[in-house]
């Protein structure tokens, strides 16, 4: 193949047999909605972490983090702090309750949420902050967890980017947050093709959540197919969702989390190759991790700086034209139309300015060094002129 001619992804997910060999067993089971193999998820990913921690595996992160909220118990007219930068679901899972979402700014060099902002934003009614550690960058969830105790605050981790993401030497799920939200989206360092689960050493918080996440029944679904009682015998507690993660999935999900050290890894060595190609490109290149910290590397993200040869939205043009992926993480919440309404006139500039720039490239496992030349060279040569 011509080097031209070569398509480059923005993303693609690293599945081999070992995958489709459990998923296929699975089905062959008969057992295809939560069952054996979501139960020994749950209890594999809390094997990440030091014993205390529970993890509820559920559809998705969006409802990880409605189902953190809820039994946080935050309620109409609750304030949570969000940062703009952001996808809509860390927002819209505080209207999901009647509760407000407040956005801040976010700290220019790190992406993550302003510690300054948040304090500035903090009213009697702000009951919890949802920090997002965006791209899989940690926050400083040190400084947070002070914060938040400072004033009385709960802490739900938007933890989406962050598998496998340390601060200060734990895992996060385990630092600084009363509850965390992980997503298993595809496009994530491990899939279960659409999932998520929820992590806490909240016990409270837990029972809580495996409640709400079956329509509000008071036993384990799995387990009424499986005690001695009998399985009609069980009663409906609370107005509860429909958020189980699937057996089908919870099976790709055990073999992609016992690789996860190995993506994170890949991921890793291709940011490297990229950021000594584009060290003297006229872009700002994404942070490192704080010292004691590992960063996932969900996504790798430039800003191009007013003196390159095109400017973002040209890239991007120039991007598709030459058959290389590439996406934009993300439009800040407050520049969208639900969520202008209400703002006040709130300014965020570091927002506003790193959206005005920001590429995201092409950055997955699998990923061959001769398809990240490819983006490199064609990168390269754009902003070079």
């Amino acid at each position: 193949m011509i080097m031209s001619d070569l398509h480059v992804p923005f993303f693609r997910p690293s599945i081999t047999d070992d995958e489709i060999g459990e998923v296929v067993k699975c089905m062959k089971s008969g057992w295809l909605t939560t069952g054996p193999n979501a139960i020994e998820f749950e209890k594999e990913f809390e094997a990440l972490y030091d014993d205390g921690i529970h993890a509820i595996a559920v559809n998705s992160a969006t409802a990880a983090l409605h189902l953190g909220l809820e039994a946080m118990g935050i309620s109409e007219g609750d304030e949570v702090i969000v940062p703009t930068l952001t996808f809509t679901a860390t927002a819209e899972v505080v209207r999901y309750l009647g509760a407000n979402p407040i956005f801040v700014d976010i700290d220019r060099e790190t992406f993550g949420i302003d510690l300054d902002a948040i304090r500035a934003a903090i009213t009697p009614k702000t009951k919890a902050i949802m920090p997002v550690h965006f791209a899989g960058r940690a926050c400083d969830m040190t400084a947070l967890r002070a914060l938040a105790d400072e004033h009385g605050l709960k802490i739900l981790d938007d933890a989406a980017h962050a598998l496998p993401t340390h601060h200060n030497g734990k895992l996060i799920g385990d630092i600084g947050a009363d509850a965390t939200a992980f997503s298993f989206y595809a496009n994530k360092t491990m899939t279960t093709g659409e999932g998520g689960m929820l992590v806490t050493r909240n016990a409270d918080i837990a029972a809580r959540a495996r409640v709400m996440r079956m329509h509000g029944i008071d036993r384990d679904v799995f387990n009424r197919f499986t005690d001695t009682k009998a399985s009609w015998m069980y009663d409906v507690v609370a107005p509860g969702f429909k958020y189980n993660l699937t057996d089908i999935a919870a099976a790709m999900g055990r073999v992609q989390l016992r690789k996860i050290g190995d993506f994170q890894a890949a991921r890793e060595r291709l940011v490297k190759r990229y950021k000594s190609a584009f060290a003297d490109l006229p872009v700002t290149l994404p942070a490192d991790a704080a010292d004691g910290d590992t960063h996932s590397w969900h996504l790798f993200i430039i800003q191009i700086n007013g003196d390159a040869a095109m400017d973002r939205n040209e890239l991007v043009a120039h991007l598709k034209k030459n058959n290389i992926g590439c996406s934009v993480h993300y439009r800040p919440l407050h520049q969208m139309t639900l969520w202008s309404i209400g703002n006040g006139g709130n300014k965020f500039p570091n927002a506003d300015a790193y959206f005005e720039g920001c590429i995201s490239l092409p950055l997955f496992m699998d990923m061959s060094d001769t398809e990240q030349d490819r983006v490199i060279d064609v990168v390269s040569k754009a902003l070079l002129g």
